[in-house]
């Protein structure tokens, strides 16, 4: 099983670090379309903001696998051993439940609803920009019932 996640993370890193490279390389041959040979490609705006759109969506369930979105450590690490501090890691879980299955369901309706939009510039289906929704959250539920297991194991005595 660690073996998926060290891939999945490989995976999501790389998709992101050449998404960004390909916006940057996007966005500089604009400009210089732009202001040196007063041309500007129709597509190319559009094609770095889905991509900016993608990479905000998939860096989160990477974020998530690392552990490593914002949050408030206040109350978590003064509480850390205690019955109480359990509870508030059971509660967030829970939370993140809620959270994600909303984004889930939420963003597989919105992907279906926009099947009918084409994007201006690239002619795409603007469900092809929303597919990463539904996406990355599926990819956020794999990190949290990881996330589960680890609480599941703490809650049994069990080492994970």
């Amino acid at each position: 099983m660690e073996k998926l996640f060290k891939t999945l993370r490989s995976l999501l890193y790389w998709f992101s670090v050449s998404s960004m490279s390909v916006m940057l390389i996007i966005i500089f041959i604009q400009v210089i379309a732009r202001y040196v040979f007063n041309h500007s490609f129709e597509w190319s705006e559009e094609l770095a903001r889905f991509l900016f759109v993608w990479v905000v969506f998939l860096g989160s369930a990477l974020i998530m696998g690392e552990s490593g979105h914002l949050a408030v450590q206040f109350l978590p690490t003064r509480f850390k051993g205690t019955s109480f501090g359990l509870f508030l890691e059971v509660f967030t879980n829970v939370c993140s439940y809620v959270f994600i299955l909303l984004l889930l369901s939420q963003g597989a309706k919105m992907t279906s609803i926009m099947t009918f939009q084409t994007a201006p510039g690239l002619g795409i289906s603007m469900s092809w920009v929303y597919a990463v929704i539904p996406l990355s959250a599926a990819l956020m539920l794999l990190y949290l019932i990881k996330d589960t297991m680890t609480i599941v194991h703490k809650l049994t005595g069990k080492r994970s």
